[in-house]
């Protein structure tokens, strides 16, 4: 089994016997965010259960993750239960929970996947990958300290759109559709292989956007989380232990909730995911 900080917050031990389609796992403190594990690595955990389901069909071809708490440090269940079957596609549900202090089920996610068969077909991309400075032209940003012990995990390196320097409400920019802009270069910390469960981290790993749209740390999180997947196997593999460039922008900010698009390429351009969150944000 591999030592890497992502696989070891990963393991999964089955334990079908208990419950069907049940697994066994452990936080990881060196993911920790806030108020929790980092939701990427959350959402990777509750793929991984799909991946390593002895009745699995197929690849990722998408993930829905709903974060209804937070988790607390200590032991977990995840339950993948493919709840229908097809010649080319399998369906998923997905929970994860967790007994609390008082001997409580609690529920920390909720989700679904799609598994699937990819066949050889014709394929384009209409979202072409930016032309952006080399991740070697450009220096590796520097830890924000606190709590995010997360952000240690991977080599990010900022194009534009980092969080402002100033916390004094002032956007980073006077256009709309670009202030809330993030574009960097992303690879795990030490470098892996990317595998899906790596990419699904990956697409969390931006600041909240309303943070950059209006330069006020409000409290924020995550609410649910999709990543669509356009890679198979083999472009993942050409991908290596490179980088790949991250790309995210928010959409609409009303009454307490926004949502953000973004992509994910790597470093030969070919685009490997999108991605679309909601996030909540308290004034």
């Amino acid at each position: 089994m591999s030592s890497h900080p992502f696989d070891t917050a990963l393991t999964l031990t089955p334990d079908f016997d208990a419950a069907p389609d049940q697994f066994l796992g452990h936080t990881s403190p060196a993911w920790w965010n806030m108020v929790g594990p980092f939701g990427g690595v959350t959402a990777a955990i509750a793929l991984n259960a799909v991946m390593t389901h002895p009745s699995r069909l197929g690849d990722p071809v998408a993930l829905t993750v709903n974060y209804t708490s937070a988790l607390t440090p200590g032991r977990f269940k995840v339950v993948a239960t493919p709840v229908q079957t097809n010649r080319s596609t399998q369906h998923w549900v997905l929970a994860l929970r967790q007994t609390d202090a008082n001997g409580v089920d609690v529920v920390a996610l909720t989700g679904t996947a799609i598994t699937g068969l990819r066949r050889d077909t014709w394929s384009a991309s209409d979202l072409p990958c930016p032309e952006v400075p080399r991740p070697d032209s450009l220096l590796r940003n520097a830890a924000p300290g606190g709590k995010l012990a997360w952000f240690a995990r991977y080599d990010m390196r900022s194009i534009r759109g980092p969080l402002p320097s100033k916390w004094d409400g002032g956007a980073a920019s006077a256009d709309p559709q670009q202030a809330s802009l993030t574009q960097l270069w992303i690879r795990d910390e030490p470098p892996r292989p990317l595998d899906f469960t790596s990419l699904v981290a990956m697409a969390d790993g931006f600041f909240p956007r309303v943070w950059l749209r209006r330069a006020l740390l409000v409290p924020a999180g995550t609410v649910s989380l999709t990543v669509y997947f356009h890679a198979g196997p083999e472009q993942l593999a050409e991908s290596g232990t490179g980088f790949l460039l991250a790309q995210a922008r928010g959409q609409g900010y009303r009454n307490g909730f926004f949502d953000q698009a973004g992509q994910l390429w790597n470093a030969a351009g070919s685009l490997l995911a999108t991605t679309h969150q909601l996030v909540y944000y308290k004034e």
